[in-house]
């Protein structure tokens, strides 16, 4: 490097004058500062690359890749540290000030860019990341399963880097009202990133849907009897990874097709790759079955109908959550849905993913407002030129008086508990004193400067945190109430 070069040559002439000295070390300290903004700049350094972090409430994670370019598509070697001291505990930056903290995680991961939206439309990147037991070089590496923040033993993660996102919780809260009702909702802790040495802000680290033991914990399915029947996990998403296409499209209002839009899927665990002919041709002849049933004119048959292949009450919760924050994502992107074996359930179930654009985030296809049903969105979606529409799963299904009876139930038992209005405020209030309490919020806010403008997708142009909380708030309210008014639960202040 030019700037050791330069430090060494001054070293190596310690006779000469004093000014000659101090004008090479000059231009070696010269030399480090410029590295340094080189190494920053291929990675998308926020605006202001000098907010200092010097203590926080949340863990402090450390990534290097030491100058190199973190990709979307490939991985590359990086050096991962977090500090996490515990509840109620600060976590200092200077180590060697600090020295005795808690050392939550030491080692190596694969490192690349994640997400579509979010980082085609965000200068601030989320990161997908994998724990190694050593380097990866060529490809070959030794997956390391671990703890991290508490969360179970895995190495499959998400770094999710909320910038439309101005309240910086759309995420989790969207996993804490979930997870008293799914079978598997992922965990997720804030944190504060600083990658080679810059301040890169507040993100979320968060486990990803996938088979692990302390995830879906999904089994590998086998060529033949009950275990080809599972586990499998598939999304609905976009064309960037296409594995297989519904026969059936979308449907407008009155339910016509829309011919000229599909529904696609993507098959995750197994990936795609490893699926023998075998297990490809039993889970499409599975969606198959479950979409025709659906589609059938005896589709509200207890025996000929869908209920024999989906898991109502899976379908419910991921309604109610989706509809709660009327989410311009839901059920067309994002959509994880997964199969176990036969023996232990025939029946696909959904899970929660995804929710920054939710909470009247977004501006487009009038995902901002309170007083519609997100899945009854196609034909708004379509006269906006939207490639991607609603399955026509969840209109067929809520035809059905058998399931919105079921989904009018489920929605009383959630507003009875951890969704009232006041446990909802509360949950609200508890994210972001978090965020608030020492300083993460400025410092995310000095980095990536954002109040009082509009940055992609933004309905709402928040002048300050607090304003974005309270905005977040009241349109909760009003979507629980339009809500309630639509399910005909009555809360009981207003009985």
């Amino acid at each position: 490097m030019v700037y050791i070069f330069c430090f060494n040559f001054a070293v190596s002439n310690l006779h000469g004058t004093m000014r000659e000295l101090r004008c090479f070390i000059t231009l070696a300290l010269l030399m480090l500062a410029l590295t340094a903004c080189v190494k920053s700049h291929h990675n998308f350094p926020p605006q202001d690359t000098t907010v200092r972090l010097d203590s926080t409430n949340l863990p402090i994670v450390w990534i290097e890749v030491d100058g190199d370019s973190i990709k979307r598509d490939t991985r590359v070697n990086a050096h991962m540290k977090i500090i996490n001291n515990g509840a109620g505990q600060l976590n200092y930056a200077d180590t060697l000030a600090h020295p005795g903290q808690h050392i939550d995680y030491n080692g190596y991961i694969a490192l690349r860019h994640r997400g579509n939206s979010t980082y085609n439309n965000s200068p601030k990147k989320p990161y997908s990341l994998r724990t190694l037991a050593e380097p990866m070089w060529r490809d070959v590496a030794t997956k390391h399963k671990v703890k991290l923040l508490g969360m179970g033993k895995d190495n499959n993660w998400a770094l999710l880097a909320p910038y439309s996102d101005k309240s910086l919780l759309r995420d989790a809260l969207t996993f804490e009202l979930a997870q008293p009702w799914m079978e598997y909702v992922p965990q997720g802790r804030h944190c504060e990133l600083v990658l080679d040495g810059v301040y890169y802000g507040v993100y979320y680290l968060t486990e990803v849907v996938s088979k692990g033991h302390k995830r879906l914990n999904l089994k590998s399915p086998g060529d033949k009897g009950d275990a080809l029947t599972g586990d499998y996990l598939m999304e609905i998403d976009c064309n960037d990874d296409v594995t297989y296409t519904s026969k059936f499209h979308p449907i407008g209002a009155n339910g016509t097709p829309y011919a000229d839009h599909n529904i696609l899927f993507q098959f995750k665990s197994p990936d795609y790759d490893n699926l023998s002919q075998e297990q490809i041709a039993y889970i499409t002849w599975r969606i198959d079955d479950m979409e025709r049933a659906l589609a059938s004119a005896a589709y509200r048959d207890p025996q000929r109908g869908y209920r024999k292949y989906i898991d109502e009450l899976s379908f419910i919760d991921y309604q109610l959550i989706m509809e709660l924050s009327h989410n311009v994502d839901a059920y067309r992107l994002s959509t994880k849905f997964y199969k176990r074996r036969d023996s232990e359930d025939p029946r696909f179930k959904m899970t929660v993913w995804d929710t920054d654009l939710a909470y009247g985030n977004a501006k487009h296809r009038q995902a901002w407002r309170t007083d519609t049903w997100m899945y009854q969105h196609n034909d708004i979606m379509n006269q906006e030129g939207e490639v991607y529409l609603v399955p026509f799963w969840w209109q067929r299904l809520n035809s059905d008086p058998h399931y919105t009876a079921m989904l009018k139930q489920r929605w009383a038992q959630y507003r009875q508990s951890n969704m009232s209005d006041e446990r909802l405020m509360a949950t609200v209030d508890s994210l972001a004193a978090v965020l608030t309490s020492h300083g993460a919020v400025t410092r995310d806010s000095q980095a990536w400067p954002r109040w009082g403008k509009w940055v992609w997708n933004n309905h709402y142009v928040s002048a300050s945190y607090a304003d974005e909380v309270a905005h977040l708030k009241q349109w909760l309210l009003q979507r629980t109430a339009w809500m309630d008014r639509q399910l005909g639960y009555q809360p009981a202040t207003a009985q």
